[in-house]
Order: structure tokens, then C-alpha cells, then sequence
């Protein structure tokens, strides 16, 4: 794209500007970039993130009944917090929409979302005909934004970006289920009518091209990255506990087990290694499973549980730069990919924020060898779960003796910062972005 081309795009996210969703802030930091790049962007949205006033942004209420409390939900929480007048509010709403929301699912079984695509189609069109877009972007989170920007695309005959963030499909296996079905329409409609379609790792793209070979080179892999978080790194400061932090939201198929059948092992090796660290935990409550581990482990007195970190009225920070702190304090940042099929196809997005923290890194990959490839070649130690016999007996040896040599190393000359730069960035991706525009823009001359 040249200098003096004025683009338009009309950029369709359900979670634009959302604090702490990773859907929200891989689009959300691409927004500098494009401007620099001489870019106008128009973005469609949800109500539940914050209104952004530095350029035109339209926030919409879904037409179904489940999205409407899913969204009133957030827009509520953050006017009043979870208080009393909160509760009985969505209590009387949710009575009131509850025959409503049963006919909604039997009849469209999918994420609460997806008539979203409805009020995104409606705006879109409207705008499109008040003034032209050269772009379409959908980008998904939510996959109403990819139905929004195709249906955009019959109407208009604009040019559609699909960026997908998770799999629709999850690997080996065929859709049974109607919500599954569904989603793989989703991503058969992307693969068919999308002039350029975005995924996130390696393994995602030839997923959904040997699915839909139709999709041919039209299809792009992109690392999302994020730039750098600080001009200047707040210090790091070793404090007299062993601190493993761990970052992000827990669940069966993401949880503690693996770190805490780890230091089980190292309880009665050494004692002295358990009785040093401090196991702390962001990102929400813990689930049954790691909840479970924990209650029948001596490891549970080393655990601090911080929950999720809502922004702070009086420091200004918003609750993910109040994270990116915290990150920096640990001594060695610990991160669970998780245990399902969906992993070979998946980067935790927290994997780019850890990277730029210079702090040792502590990985559990579950069959994925791109990213822990990733990890392996900016010095980091990744334990690869689900692949050559890795069971979790394997993959707690392997997590105990990766602790406790990062343990003696930071009890005898320290663990000190890597001082390397992460090179994937925002602004890295959207310079491929904007070149694969401008492929296609050139091939349509």
C-alpha cells in the first residue's frame, strides 16, 4: 500500500475493546499500525468493551434473547460491579427471557453471539452506502463477525479479510453435533468467499485446506504477536521465594495438574525446593480439576490465587497492564497450553506477552511442534505433552527436573533477564497484512 493511497476498512469485532480478551487486543493493537499506513478504519462492535473516541466505532446490540443477557451482563457489571441491584436486575431479565432463550437454542445451538451478525450486516450496509469501503476485515472471537463480512461481500461486492483465531473444527475429528455443523459451514462459507483468509499457526491452515481445498493460496498464516509492552522494562527484582507465575484462565482441559504433580515429585527430593516457591495464579477462578490436585498435594500451601485483576480507578491501569507488571516480577513464568485436540492448532495468546517479559519461561505444549519450536529457539524450555509416549508421568519428570535446575540457578547466581527482544510483533503482522492487501489489490487491477 502506498503512502498516498487512502484506504477504508470496515473492521467487524464482536470483542473490539474488551480488557483482557485476546480477541480484543489482536485487533485492537493492530489499530496504530493501520493508521500509520494511511488506513481509515470504521469499526462494528459489541457494547460490552469500552466506546473508543479516537475513530468511528459503532457498537451494537445482538438480536437474539441469549446474546442480549450476554451482553447486558457485561455493559451492567461494568456500570455497577456484581452488587445486589446488579444480581436482581439480571435475575428479573434472565426470568423474562428465558422461554425466549430456550427456543433461541433449540433452534440455533451455538455461542450466544451469533445473531450478532444480524445488527452487524444491517449497520454495515447502511454505511456502505452512505460511502464505500475498499475492505471488509472480520476478525473472530465470535465467528457472527465472519457471517456479518460475507454476507457484506454478496451485497456489495467488497473485498473480504477473514482473520480466524481458534479452529472451527476440532482436529480428527467430523462434525456431528448441529452447533458443530455449524461452525464448520462457518469456516467452509470463509474458505469459499473470503479473498484472503488469516490463520494463527501452521497446523490451522492445513487443517481447513485439506478441508476445503478451494481455498488454495488464498489462504495465509500470520503470528499475531504483540509489540513491545513497556519503553522501559519495570526492573526485575528477585525477592526471597522461588515465584512461578502463571497467567490466564484455567479449565479442565487447562489446568495445574501438570505443575503440581511436578512439585510433588520434588517434595520429597527436595524438600527445600517446595518449601521455597510460591505457585501464583491470574486470570479467574480454578477450576475442579486443579482445585482437586491441590487439595490432596503439600503443594497447595505454596499456591496464591489472585483471581482475574479488574482495572484500577485509582492508579489508571487497566487490568492487562496491571498483568504485564506482575509478569515482570515473577522468576519464571509458567505456561499450560492445555490437553485437547484443539492444541496442535493453537498459541495461547498469552505466549506473545510472555515473551517480551526477558523472564525464563516454562511451557507445557500439547502436540504442537511449531510453538515449541517457537519457544525452544528464543531459549526457552518447553515440555512437549501427547506426542512419543509424553503421558503425564513423562511430563511431570520432564516439569521437575526443568524446576529444579531453574531453582538452583536462582538460588546460587540468580535468573537473571534473557535481555532478548521478542520479534513477533503487532506491527510485524500487520506489515505482512497490508502486503497481502496489496497482492491481491494489484491482482484485481
Amino acid at each position: 500500500m502506498t503512502a498516498n493511497s487512502r484506504q477504508r476498512w470496515l473492521v467487524i469485532s464482536h470483542a473490539f475493546n474488551m480488557d483482557g480478551r485476546a480477541a480484543s487486543h489482536t485487533i485492537t493493537d493492530k489499530l496504530p499500525h493501520l493508521r500509520a499506513a494511511n488506513v481509515e478504519v470504521v469499526v462494528l462492535s459489541g457494547v460490552s468493551g469500552a466506546h473508543d473516541s479516537l475513530l468511528e466505532h459503532y457498537q451494537l446490540w445482538p438480536m437474539g434473547p441469549a446474546g442480549v443477557r450476554f451482553e447486558l451482563r457485561h455493559v451492567l457489571r461494568r456500570l455497577w460491579g456484581s452488587g445486589i441491584r446488579y444480581r436482581l436486575t439480571m435475575l428479573l431479565v434472565s426470568i423474562f427471557l428465558l422461554p425466549l432463550i430456550l427456543i433461541e437454542k433449540l433452534l440455533r445451538p451455538v455461542e450466544s453471539s451469533w445473531s450478532w451478525w444480524f445488527s452487524a450486516y444491517l449497520k454495515g450496509r447502511a454505511l456502505t452506502r452512505q460511502r464505500p469501503f475498499d475492505l471488509i476485515y472480520s476478525t473472530g472471537g465470535a465467528f457472527a463477525a465472519h457471517l456479518a463480512a460475507r454476507s457484506l461481500k454478496r451485497a456489495t461486492g467488497t473485498a473480504w479479510l477473514a482473520e480466524v483465531h481458534d479452529p472451527m473444527v476440532v482436529p480428527g475429528t467430523s462434525p456431528v453435533s448441529r452447533r458443530q455443523k455449524i461452525q464448520a459451514d462457518v469456516e467452509r462459507q470463509i474458505c469459499t468467499d473470503a479473498d484472503i483468509a488469516i490463520w494463527f499457526t501452521d497446523q490451522a491452515l492445513a487443517s481447513a485446506r485439506l478441508r476445503h481445498p478451494q481455498l488454495a493460496q488464498r489462504g495465509k498464516v500470520m503470528l499475531p504477536g504483540i509489540d513491545k509492552p513497556f519503553s522501559v522494562l519495570p526492573p526485575y527484582q528477585p525477592g526471597p521465594k522461588f515465584v512461578i507465575g502463571h497467567f490466564g484462565s484455567l479449565s479442565s482441559t487447562r489446568h495445574l495438574g501438570p505443575i503440581v504433580a511436578a512439585l510433588d515429585l520434588l517434595s520429597e527430593r527436595r524438600p527445600d525446593l517446595v518449601d521455597a516457591t510460591e505457585l501464583h495464579v491470574y486470570g479467574g477462578s480454578l477450576d475442579e480439576i486443579s482445585s482437586a490436585a491441590l487439595a490432596g498435594s503439600r503443594v497447595q500451601r505454596c499456591l496464591r490465587d489472585f483471581g482475574r485483576i479488574e482495572a484500577d480507578p485509582q492508579t489508571g491501569l487497566s487490568g492487562r497492564e496491571q498483568i504485564l507488571h506482575r509478569m515482570r516480577a515473577v522468576d519464571v513464568l509458567l505456561l499450560l497450553h492445555g490437553e485437547d485436540a484443539l492444541c496442535s492448532e493453537y498459541f495461547p495468546s498469552k505466549l506473545y506477552e510472555y515473551l517480551w517479559m526477558q523472564r525464563p519461561l516454562l511451557a507445557v505444549v500439547h502436540r504442537n511442534s511449531q510453538m515449541a519450536a517457537l519457544l525452544r529457539g528464543q531459549g526457552h524450555v518447553a515440555v512437549l505433552s501427547g506426542e512419543n509416549g509424553a503421558d503425564s508421568s513423562a511430563v511431570s519428570h520432564a516439569l521437575a527436573a526443568a524446576l529444579e535446575q531453574l531453582f538452583d540457578r536462582w538460588r546460587t547466581v540468580g535468573l537473571e533477564d534473557n535481555g532478548q527482544t521478542s520479534p513477533y510483533t503487532t506491527e510485524a503482522a500487520v506489515t505482512q497484512l497490508l502486503g497481502w492487501v496489496d497482492q491481491f489489490s494489484n491482482s484485481r487491477v
